[in-house]
């Protein structure tokens, strides 16, 4: 079984983010570190070169493998903005009917730039993520 690739790590947060070329993509992750900031209450940690992470679990599939991974996250990508919406959206169709543009899959929402969305009805669905990633995982 392969080891988890992308891990907690002491990179600083900061100078990733203010070393991302797009001004917008730039001002839109900040935004989005001082909210997840504020939703979680705790300070975001780099998990591999891109990803920004808060809190964390530790996750086991049934066929034995395990790891953990953040709480909550988002990578400024090249493309995107990828957000990490741990539960996935099969509780989120109401919210993600009132968001605007954005594209999902599993567990990661993609928008281009936060001016797409409604920030209200995107903070609604971090906070809705997070408590229920804390209350399965008692974190």
């Amino acid at each position: 079984m392969s080891d988890v690739k992308t891990k907690v790590n002491d990179a600083s947060v900061e100078d990733f983010l203010h070393a991302i070329e797009h001004p917008v993509k730039r001002a839109d992750s900040l935004v989005l570190l001082q909210l997840m900031t504020d939703i979680t209450g705790l300070a975001p940690k780099m998990w591999g070169e891109s990803i920004v992470g808060f809190d964390t679990y530790h996750y086991v599939y049934a066929s034995g493998r395990e790891g953990d991974w953040p709480l909550v996250g988002f990578s400024p990508r090249k493309q995107n903005i990828s957000l990490y919406i741990m539960p996935g959206f099969n509780n989120f169709g109401p919210l993600l009917e009132k968001l605007g543009k954005h594209k999902t899959s599993k567990a990661c929402l993609y928008i281009n730039k936060l001016a797409d969305v409604d920030i209200e009805i995107l903070k609604k669905l971090i906070e809705q993520s997070v408590t229920y990633m804390r209350d399965k995982y008692h974190t």
